[in-house]
């Protein structure tokens, strides 16, 4: 018997409806002013709800468009903030369910992983996590059909994250990090805390980027490390905080767009 994993936020962080939610999803992607000069290898997108955090995770996604049918599969790899767990966390999920359908999971994939140092199958960690299910909707807008190795990242080291990541690299796959940057600072404190933490992205140092500069500082310390390993660009996409999409800047979360190219 197939197993799906039901989402928990549909209604919640994004639109529980298919049809609202493709037409937030299309004024989010077409509203998104990015330069599309590259294929990205990598995305970094935020997580928060869409009214907070939509318009940045869309500055990513819509430099996905002209490379659509290059891409056959995508590795989300998403915080932990419901679970704690040593390394990185699979599911034994067959596909993944939002209002727009399933998307399939990339079974061979995922077991393949559980011979790699620091993983393990943690249904648990999926549970109650939105940071991985409010990427899909965006993937399924701009790619249509791909399939999917979803990963949970708990306490892992940037080696262990970089060796996911190697494993699961192909032409055709495309890796996306969910994060958001610093949580509940005030607005300039907020701007400040994320235009370094974005120059610690654009540099490459992995080892500088801890949780309190980026909820997702353990998937960004891998993809970095991979990212220097391969030679790849970085370019931030998107810069912006909940200040600026919700007009309440007294406590503010960070949000960031990058690509790897």
């Amino acid at each position: 018997m197939m197993h799906v994993k039901t989402p928990v936020v549909a209604g919640l962080f994004y639109p529980g409806s298919e049809r609202e939610l493709r037409s937030t999803l299309s004024g989010l992607v077409r509203s998104a002013d990015v330069d599309v000069t590259e294929r990205p290898h990598a995305l970094i997108a935020p997580h928060a709800g869409y009214q907070f955090s939509g318009p940045i995770a869309a500055s990513a996604y819509a430099t996905l468009g002209p490379w659509a049918d290059q891409i056959r599969r995508v590795v989300v790899l998403a915080p932990s903030h419901r679970v704690p767990f040593r390394g990185l966390a699979t599911s034994s999920a067959d596909a993944f369910q939002t209002p727009l359908g399933r998307v399939p999971v990339d079974r061979s994939a995922v077991d393949r992983l559980a011979g790699l140092p620091g993983v393990q199958q943690l249904d648990a960690a999926f549970a109650q996590e939105h940071a991985l299910e409010v990427q899909l909707p965006f993937l399924q807008e701009t790619l249509g059909e791909f399939l999917l190795v979803p990963l949970i990242v708990g306490d892992a080291e940037a080696d262990e994250v970089s060796a996911v990541i190697e494993d699961l690299y192909t032409g055709d796959t495309l890796i996306v990090v969910s994060s958001d940057l610093s949580h509940f600072l005030d607005y300039r404190s907020c701007q400040q805390r994320d235009r370094s933490t974005t120059a610690m992205i654009e540099a490459m140092h992995a080892d500088r980027i801890g949780p309190y500069d980026a909820c997702g500082a353990y998937p960004i310390r891998g993809l970095l490390k991979t990212a220097q390993r391969h030679g790849w660009q970085v370019r931030t996409l998107d810069l912006r905080n909940s200040g600026d999409t919700s007009g309440d800047k007294s406590r503010v979360v960070g949000y960031g767009a990058y690509e790897f190219y």
